[in-house]
């Protein structure tokens, strides 16, 4: 009597290990914006930025990047914004608060200095590495954001799931 065969790619004893091929210098960055409005199904803009290297000296997205954001969102939402934003430099910069001074449909408050709890787009980030993200060797940089767009897309058609990441950082929306 013969012991049953194990159906595994690796040797008996062997740990199966994948080469994943990679260089340090790419990278993926992706800004988001989560939507509220009373009445109406929350919403999640995005954009990926990939960085394969030194196309205009950045790696990650300039105040540019996100002034092109804002206009995008604006027009799919067709009305004013109120954003409420972190700390990060780039949505200080100079030049981003006087594209925002000059929009009568633009409104910005930040948060505190340090308050990713208060933060809705943590809970989308979270959500993305708990879920599409998670155990996955991405073989190419663009396997890497194929899984972030489609993740990011079953999650902006959930605007329940939406929902609940405004919900666990305790704010309210209400309209003045």
């Amino acid at each position: 009597m013969t012991p049953p065969q194990a159906r595994t790619w690796s040797q008996r004893g062997r740990t199966p290990v994948v080469r994943v091929r990679g260089r340090s210098r790419r990278r993926v960055s992706i800004a988001a914006l989560t939507c509220y409005k009373p009445g109406h199904r929350s919403r999640l803009i995005y954009r990926p930025r990939r960085d394969d290297g030194p196309r205009d000296g950045r790696k990650s997205f300039s105040w540019r990047d996100y002034r092109d954001l804002l206009i995008a969102a604006h027009q799919q939402l067709g009305g004013p914004i109120v954003l409420v934003w972190d700390n990060l430099n780039v949505h200080k910069a100079a030049d981003l608060r006087k594209f925002a001074e000059a929009r009568d449909w633009l409104t910005i408050y930040y948060l505190p200095p340090y308050a990713p709890d208060l933060n809705p787009v943590e809970g989308i980030w979270s959500l993305l590495r708990r879920g599409w993200l998670s155990n996955v060797a991405f073989s190419t940089p663009e396997h890497l954001v194929q899984r972030i767009r489609r993740g990011l897309r079953h999650i902006q058609y959930r605007s329940d799931l939406i929902d609940g990441c405004l919900a666990e950082t305790g704010l309210t929306i209400r309209p003045t």
